[in-house]
């Protein structure tokens, strides 16, 4: 019987975290006490070091200042794909002239119509 893996809020993660920074609890003692192993608990408490200390993690921010950064640079991300796609598109395809066919633009060329035709 396999057992599932469980997953936690970056709130909890971030409270667990500040137990050890901010409360003075071991890392044995934290991790005892919420019913965590200890490795886990330490991955979150560097990450949280990390986070405070200005450093976008790779995975998902414990802090809200750092998931508001996530959220920004994701949606850069989508703005810029959006720009590529409108500045290289395929020949044929309409200028766009307002959202409405800016959604259409992208939505052809997601489907692959102007490639194929269709």
């Amino acid at each position: 019987m396999t057992k599932q893996r469980r997953t936690f809020t970056p709130e909890f993660k971030r409270e667990a975290a500040c137990l050890v920074l901010d409360q003075g609890y071991s890392h044995t003692e934290a991790a005892r006490s919420l019913g965590l192993v200890e490795s886990a608990l330490r991955r979150w408490v560097n990450q949280l070091q990390q986070e405070r200390g200005g450093v976008t993690p790779t995975s998902k921010a414990l802090t809200p200042e750092q998931q508001k950064i996530q959220e920004l640079e994701a949606r850069i991300n989508r703005l810029e794909r959006e720009k590529s796609i409108l500045k290289n598109r395929l020949r044929g395809a309409p200028r766009p002239t307002g959202l409405e066919t800016l959604r259409t633009t992208l939505n052809s060329l997601d489907s692959g119509r102007w490639l194929f035709g269709g």
